[in-house]
């Protein structure tokens, strides 16, 4: 019976679109590839109300002083793991904001531990190992919605209080949860039949890619479309931060550089120190005055 229901899921159907990919030359494969790819964007925007009400509740738990999970087995767990991972280079936020949590731990990261998935029990102890509290959110990602770990993941996180979101790549999941937002992105048949890393691991990348990025936005993370609160910690980053800090100042980049140096490398405290002729320590005096956004400086 089990089979017979996971043959229904969009993600494991046969599609019409690449049937004989094996017969074709290399030219072909790539095209198919890639009008499969151009459907994704698409669906993702179909769930934008639901991406709304997560960034909403992912922003106010932070602000509350809670966390953010991702949980999730095999390509969807990798997926969780490098979003949380870049959020505290890219926005100088904490690395305790967003959490990735993947079925196996560190070496299903290169490794895959396929049946890992199926041990709902492992979910429960991995979240205990973090200390998951009531409030903190978890965002369970399953693209099939088959992932045993990922529905023990929300199944505990609503038990203990947690707030919960449930992210598939099907019309509805195989396994059903009572998440308080379920994302749905119907992705539809893949061009190798159940190669969930393809147009679902896009799909995903994508809707965490949102997630994590509207909700920096929300705390102030980002002056226009500048990365104001980056992590100057190498040559390239310390350049990016030295020519924002002329964009939104008007001087010359040597200055620019040495306030961003005298700055500890902050680049939302050095344009405060420029644009107010004041110190280090009112310059933070003034972001902390006004919550981290700069807008209200400015």
């Amino acid at each position: 019976m089990e089979s017979i229901k996971r043959k229904n899921l969009s993600t494991e159907k046969q599609n019409i679109n690449s049937h004989a990919i094996d017969d074709k030359p290399i030219l072909e494969i790539l095209h198919i590839i890639n009008s499969e790819d151009k459907t994704v964007a698409d669906r993702v925007k179909e769930a934008i109300p639901e991406i709304e009400q997560t960034v909403l509740i992912a922003r106010d738990a932070i602000r509350k002083g809670h966390r953010i999970y991702y949980v999730g087995a095999g390509t969807s767990g990798r997926l969780g793991v490098l979003d949380a991972s870049e959020i505290p280079p890219t926005f100088s936020a904490p690395s305790y904001f967003f959490n990735g949590i993947i079925a196996g731990g560190n070496k299903a990261l290169r490794q895959s531990i396929e049946g890992i998935e199926d041990e709902p029990e492992t979910a429960i102890n991995d979240l205990k190992t973090v200390n998951l509290k009531a409030n903190d959110i978890i965002i369970g990602i399953s693209a099939s919605g088959a992932a045993k770990y990922v529905k023990s993941s929300l199944d505990y996180g609503k038990s203990i209080g947690a707030k919960t979101v449930y992210l598939i790549c099907n019309e509805e999941p195989f396994l059903s949860v009572n998440s308080d937002i379920i994302i749905k992105i119907n992705t539809g048949p893949e061009v190798i039949t159940g190669s969930t890393r393809m147009k679902a691991g896009t799909a995903t990348k994508m809707v965490l890619n949102m997630i994590s990025t509207a909700t920096m936005i929300q705390l102030g993370k980002v002056y226009d479309n500048l990365m104001i609160d980056l992590m100057a910690v190498n040559d390239k980053l310390i350049d990016r931060g030295t020519r924002i800090i002329v964009q939104l100042t008007g001087v010359d980049y040597k200055l620019a550089n040495s306030k961003l140096l005298d700055a500890d490398k902050s680049v939302k405290t050095a344009i405060v120190m420029i644009r107010y002729s004041c110190s280090k320590e009112e310059a933070i005096f003034k972001l902390n005055k006004s919550k981290g956004f700069l807008r209200k400086l400015l």
